[in-house]
């Protein structure tokens, strides 16, 4: 009976063991699960806070892009395609480093500083100031392509297709040829757009007609509407006689001031651009007023020369004599000077 007794107890024991074991296993099972679920709910609102940070950082990226100047969102190698004479050619969208064999007063005007052109451009009287450290690229149409290889351009321009072939091969070449672009708006609405320049050129032009416009309003009340004008170079073995847009002072002349040349060679003139003549035709081209390009000879040597002294226009001292360095060069800023120049020749007592 004892045995018995005892026998029970055991089982009694074994038994409490059990259910403190199972509870034990029930407890472990439960702070398990709650942590995991901890660990869920950490790591979902980690998840949340870096995609909303993400959302975030994109919008403002969006609206950065929105308010970006054109110059700060173009790509570093972001190309244009522009049609020329040669074709269609592809150009960096921002030249940075130009070579100007031709135009370089339009790019001036724009300021746009080439970092190389030809001499005879370089000693512009008009804004020769403006090209400190402007590299030479040699004479003037015949550029040396080892000297603008040199510089590493990623643009060329040009008026003279001789050399294109050899140009474009050191960087994309824009030839342009002489003569295509008429007057200063055509040129500075044409770089402006070339160049990404267009307000810049359309501010420029608005401050250049108004000063043409004062400058043609004081010639046409003091000089009659019908005088005629000549536009003249005098060489040593050579005279020749110019149209409007050919420099030594047609573009001012008859350009912007509106004047006419003699009529029985207007035509002529004005198709050709220029004529070579003999002293024997000098006074079929001779206008009432004479602009006279010379290096060699002043106005008191035309009137003292049997030929020339018999021109009205050198008679009445309706003759301006001015020199190469001065009336060579036809840029919009060469002619806004000259036009100002001449205007005020004229308007003086001559």
């Amino acid at each position: 009976m004892f045995l018995k007794k005892q026998d029970r107890n055991h089982k009694r024991s074994m038994a409490a063991m059990l259910v403190m074991l199972v509870m034990l296993l029930l407890c472990v099972s439960v702070f398990t699960a709650c942590g995991a679920a901890a660990d869920s709910n950490e790591s979902s609102k980690a998840n949340a806070e870096s995609e909303a940070a993400a959302q975030s950082s994109s919008e403002a990226s969006s609206a950065g892009a929105t308010e970006a100047t054109p110059e700060a969102s173009a790509e570093p190698n972001a190309v244009k395609t522009i049609s020329t004479v040669k074709g269609d050619i592809e150009i960096p969208a921002q030249p940075k480093r130009i070579v100007a064999e031709e135009y370089l007063g339009s790019l001036i005007s724009l300021d746009v500083v080439p970092i190389g052109a030809p001499g005879l451009t370089l000693k512009n009287y008009y804004f020769k100031t403006a090209l400190t450290g402007v590299e030479d690229t040699g004479e003037y149409g015949k550029p040396s392509v080892e000297k603008i290889a040199a510089l590493a351009p990623d643009l060329i321009i040009t008026g003279n297709g001789d050399n294109y072939e050899l140009l474009s091969k050191v960087a994309p070449t824009l030839f342009i040829p002489y003569g295509d672009l008429k007057n200063a708006h055509e040129e500075l609405t044409y770089f402006g757009k070339v160049l990404g320049k267009e307000q810049e050129a359309k501010t420029w032009l608005e401050e250049f007609d108004r000063r043409i416009a004062e400058a043609k309003a004081k010639v046409d009340a003091a000089i009659p509407a019908d005088a005629t004008f000549s536009i003249f170079e005098h060489m040593e073995k050579s005279t020749y006689a110019y149209g409007d847009n050919f420099g030594r002072g047609g573009q001012p002349v008859y350009q912007a001031l509106g004047r006419k040349p003699p009529t029985d060679v207007a035509e002529v003139i004005m198709e050709k651009q220029w004529a070579e003549l003999s002293a024997e035709i000098v006074p079929q081209y001779a206008g009432d007023y004479i602009i006279m390009t010379s290096n060699i000879w002043t106005a008191a040597d035309f009137e003292a020369d049997p030929i020339w002294s018999n021109l009205p226009a050198v008679k009445n001292g309706k003759l301006y004599v001015w020199p190469e360095e001065r009336s060579w060069y036809y840029d919009p800023l060469a002619v806004l000077a000259q036009t100002e120049e001449l205007a005020d020749w004229l308007t003086n007592g001559n």
